[in-house]
């Protein structure tokens, strides 16, 4: 048995944070409905970095394994009553709807805790579900901006850097995952549902918690300096550094044993904490000149063999291929009706007795409209009623 198993989850949601935090839930067992328009969910068409796939985007093939596709247009009062239909035997009900639309579409938490006081009602936003920006573009560029995330690293005078991942976007499907689990522990013990509020702001502002509260409690104010650390708030050397063949990493490396690596006078005498901090921008830019000297390999055994704390700068192939993730199995492998083998980044949690796996790819559009429509309780003839007016559409 899996361990959501007999968990039913209405994934009403689009883009990353969503679907993301509902395939967590389907890869640990719960069934997983996805609810979109009749065309589809919008990113089964958009491409990602040139990447389109064979018939579905590589973007929504990597954030709906371990799902079902129900087709159906909720502005239609038919598709409407089915969603509410199934609502009553569901478990949690998961959108990131603009702020003002689950109220308009009918299915916002008040009506649907009516019908199903058990219900657990995840909402997500980018600011929130009121306040001045609820009406503001909830995008993930523009919430790590907002965060103030991208002014702890990099030099000074140079323009702030991006993550290169959707940060505030995975961040934000975490917390909706922790949220809705929580939630259903609670209901466990109580029997009753709730409302579950997630937004992208505060998700990408707790997750700071280090950095903001040296501001907040320490009082000591971001200041990137004219080298380019990789975090304002720790100390000399912390960075990304090149060599003669590539980069590697460094951080908060011991800075008697540099001295005695890189056979330089300099670092003799000087303290770790306080010197690292005062002498910031000359210990960066010495320990950067001795490393463009050798290769990154070579470099590495060194600092390893002496416990400073040093790594590679990867690409996707360099870490495809690394034998930690080998070992870890962190990359998995299915075959897709319309895509082939699907090769992608697996469960980052291990379960002793509930293991997850793959039961199913990214699910065509409506694909099992007709079996969900059965388990939601209408009979042959509703169905391909409904299939032929075109409110709902069954995947041929």
């Amino acid at each position: 048995m899996k361990i959501l198993e007999g968990i039913r989850v209405l994934d009403c949601s689009i883009a990353m944070a969503g679907p993301f935090a509902a395939q967590r839930m389907g890869d640990m067992g719960a069934d997983v409905v996805k609810v979109e328009p009749t065309r589809g969910e919008w990113q089964r068409h958009a491409s990602a970095g040139g990447a389109t796939g064979n018939k579905i985007n590589v973007s929504f093939l990597s954030l709906n394994r371990n799902k079902r596709s129900l087709a159906v247009d909720l502005k239609a009062p038919e598709g409407k009553a089915l969603l509410i239909d199934m609502v009553k035997n569901a478990d949690v009900f998961l959108q990131n709807y603009r702020p003002g639309v689950a109220e308009r579409l009918g299915v916002d938490y008040v009506t649907l805790s009516a019908i199903n006081p058990r219900l657990i009602y995840v909402s997500m936003s980018g600011y929130g579900e009121d306040g001045p920006y609820r009406d503001y573009p909830g995008q993930d560029l523009l919430l790590q901006g907002m965060s103030g995330a991208m002014m702890s690293t990099g030099a000074a005078g140079t323009p702030p850097s991006a993550a290169g991942q959707y940060l505030v976007d995975a961040i934000t499907a975490y917390t909706a995952f922790e949220g809705a689990l929580a939630a259903l522990f609670h209901r466990e013990r109580t029997g009753e549902g709730q409302l579950v509020q997630i937004n992208m702001l505060d998700a990408i502002a707790t997750i700071q918690m280090q950095e903001l509260s040296v501001y907040t409690v320490g009082n000591k104010p971001q200041a990137r300096s004219a080298e380019p650390h990789a975090h304002s708030y720790i100390r000399a050397p912390y960075g990304v550094f090149a060599t003669a063949d590539g980069y590697i990493t460094v951080a908060m490396a011991s800075l008697t044993r540099l001295g005695e690596l890189f056979g330089d006078e300099f670092f003799a005498g000087l303290d770790d904490e306080r010197d690292s901090w005062t002498q910031r921008d000359e210990i960066f830019a010495r320990v950067k000149g001795h490393l463009l000297e050798r290769s990154s390999a070579d470099w590495l055994a060194d600092m390893r063999a002496r416990d400073i704390w040093a790594g590679p700068v990867y690409g996707y192939e360099d870490l495809i291929n690394d034998p930690q993730i080998r070992h870890n199995g962190t990359f998995i492998e299915y075959d897709h009706p319309t895509e082939g083998r699907i090769k992608v980044p697996g469960f980052p949690i291990r379960f002793s007795r509930t293991p997850c796996e793959v039961e199913r790819g990214a699910p065509l559009v409506g694909e099992h409209s007709r079996e969900v429509m059965r388990e939601a309780g209408l009979d042959d003839g509703a169905i391909d009623a409904l299939i032929e007016s075109g409110v709902v559409r069954q995947h041929a």
